[in-house]
């Protein structure tokens, strides 16, 4: 079931929202919906209305990224070879996760907000794994790494990628892709 497109007022409301919160999220602000409805001078109702949480209106600011996310994992699948697929989908991984501030709590959170977020995120998971699995059953990666330990992995990458915080976003992502090559090197099989 699809929902009516919005009015104008309401579509530029919600436009409005959301840039505000884009702005509070990469300065690093806590994202409260009271402080985003007083910054976009928008009402507070109004800004409820559109985002009843502030998961709910973090998780629409991380979107872009984890759409673009999700389409780097569907052309990681056609990759024919099994390294290089793995490889460059965990290399867009962590670039999302150091260039994209809302991307890490939308990916920790435990439960989701917006069901479409569940939905990408679920898709991730599958594609990921099926990533890992062609790699194991060609032979390219050690065949005890799992699923489980690469959630972990790539969290150290990213935090090791954001120790140096006086880095820009392109800096922090390239250390990240950096990290992340070191890593795969330890666990690739030749």
């Amino acid at each position: 079931m699809s929902t009516p497109p919005l009015r104008k007022d309401a579509a530029q409301n919600r436009h409005r929202i959301v840039e505000v919160a884009r702005r509070y999220v990469d300065d690093g602000k806590p994202l409260q919906l009271n402080d985003v409805a007083r910054t976009a001078s928008i009402g507070v109702a109004t800004v409820y209305r559109h985002f009843p949480t502030p998961e709910a209106l973090l998780e629409t600011v991380a979107l872009p990224a984890v759409e673009k996310l999700v389409q780097r994992a569907e052309q990681a699948l056609t990759e024919p070879d099994p390294w290089t697929a793995l490889r460059d989908f965990l290399a867009a991984a962590i670039e999302a996760m150091l260039t994209d501030p809302a991307v890490p709590p939308v990916f920790a959170a435990a439960t989701n907000s917006l069901e479409h977020t569940g939905d990408l995120k679920r898709g991730l998971v599958t594609t990921f794994a099926e990533l890992l699995a062609r790699a194991h059953a060609a032979g390219v990666i050690d065949p005890s790494v799992t699923e489980a330990d690469m959630t972990p992995l790539m969290c150290g990458i990213a935090y090791a990628a954001n120790v140096h915080n006086t880095y820009g976003p392109s800096e922090r992502a390239a250390n990240g892709l950096r990290y992340l090559t070191l890593l795969l090197t330890g666990l690739r099989r030749s």
